[in-house]
């Protein structure tokens, strides 16, 4: 199975059965040739040097926890780089989650580099440039016209993309991660912002990722050799530092006939921890990243229906969207939905349960990586994974 259906046709099949055949293609090249390879960019019509497995585990049509126990199964220590890579994205839903705030800013960023937009004329027309592929530099333009056109990019391609938006055009760089959230198949609100704040400087403070031209001629095997390349630029800063909050603890189950709420964050019922609950209806709520392109709200309504449909088979009981009254008089149960479009749009008073994974690593992710990543064979030993 390659990464896309066809060089015409370069989209993702939105199914947890597509995500385990993905898994199942993939599964022999995550141990050291993942190592040794995945930093290597190839470009849109080779098959990736990652797993290209993001837009599944994005929505959780496979789960994080399935996907390390097989690579472990397959190459055991030799998976270890990739189980790494796994907790990144804990690491990011973690962080934010404990520093909402960050969320919140980056909304009104976004809405006041529109506003710049349309009072700049010359800012607009970098943007515009920049979005549509027409800035000169070579590799930017190439990535920015295969993100629209396939949804996706190489890791390494999203980083340099990125840093040269910042450090090189000087456009604001949450306008640059409200552009990716719009295209991305795989956006994720977490791993999107905190990537691009990290790319900034502002992250780790004063720690930036410069966009390098002999480290794009090195993982693109030459094939881009930008020019004009700022690669002595200095951090981004901010006046002051999102705070910390608790982590909120999750809800108990209730012993009783309940509604379960499908949301994008969690499309993967069938391994909820349910019990002693017992399910009578399904319904599902769609609520995309702002703006999201006609490729992403198609990718996740097709998401949404197969949950759904699979939901309904697993359950033996209705399944459909979510909605007035449809919970009847049952109270409702939910994943846990981290900061972002699904959190803002679940209905108050549902109950969130949270899977033992995201219990066992986001209390670790409230500060750098290094404490989470010290704490990945614990982690793996209480999810048994």
């Amino acid at each position: 199975m390659s990464l896309y259906l066809s060089a015409m046709d370069r989209t993702f099949i939105m199914t947890r059965e597509a995500g385990l055949a993905r898994l199942a293609a993939v599964i022999d090249r995550l141990g050291q040739r993942y190592a040794a390879e995945r930093n290597t960019a190839p470009g849109p019509y080779t098959e990736t040097t990652t797993s290209a497995l993001s837009p599944y585990l994005r929505r959780r049509l496979i789960t994080e926890q399935e996907v390390v126990a097989a690579a472990r199964d397959t190459h055991g220590a030799g998976a270890d780089k990739f189980v790494s890579e796994m907790f990144w994205r804990a690491y990011f839903k973690g962080y934010l989650e404990t520093h909402p705030a960050i969320w919140s800013d980056y909304l009104r960023l976004v809405a006041e580099g529109e506003q710049q937009l349309a009072a700049a004329s010359g800012l607009r027309r970098t943007y515009e440039r920049a979005v549509e592929g027409q800035t000169g530099i070579e590799g930017f333009d190439d990535w920015a016209r295969e993100l629209v056109e396939t949804g996706w990019l190489h890791n390494h391609a999203r980083m340099w993309f990125a840093s040269i938006w910042i450090f090189t055009l000087h456009l604001p760089w949450a306008l640059g991660a409200a552009f990716f959230l719009r295209h991305l198949l795989d956006g994720d609100p977490a791993s999107n912002t905190l990537s691009w704040r990290w790319v900034a400087g502002l992250h780790t403070r004063g720690k930036h990722y410069l966009a390098r031209a002999e480290n794009i001629r090195r993982y693109t095997d030459g094939r881009f050799d930008p020019t004009g390349l700022d690669e002595r630029a200095m951090p981004l800063s901010e006046a002051e530092i999102a705070p910390a909050v608790p982590l909120a603890p999750a809800d108990p189950v209730p012993a009783r006939p309940v509604a379960l709420l499908l949301h994008l964050d969690d499309l993967h019922p069938e391994s909820l921890p349910l019990d002693p609950a017992c399910v009578r209806r399904v319904g599902g709520l769609l609520a995309p990243a702002p703006g999201a392109s006609g490729a992403v709200q198609a990718a996740d309504a097709a998401a949404m229906a197969d949950a759904l449909a699979r939901a309904g088979a697993h359950f033996s009981c209705p399944a459909g969207p979510a909605y007035a009254g449809w919970s009847g008089d049952l109270p409702v149960v939910s994943a846990w939905a981290p900061v972002g479009p699904s959190a803002a749009a679940l209905p108050a008073g549902i109950l969130r349960l949270r899977r033992s994974w995201d219990e066992a690593s986001w209390p670790r992710a409230t500060r750098g990586f290094f404490k989470l990543r010290t704490a990945i064979p614990r982690i793996l030993d209480a999810v048994a994974a």
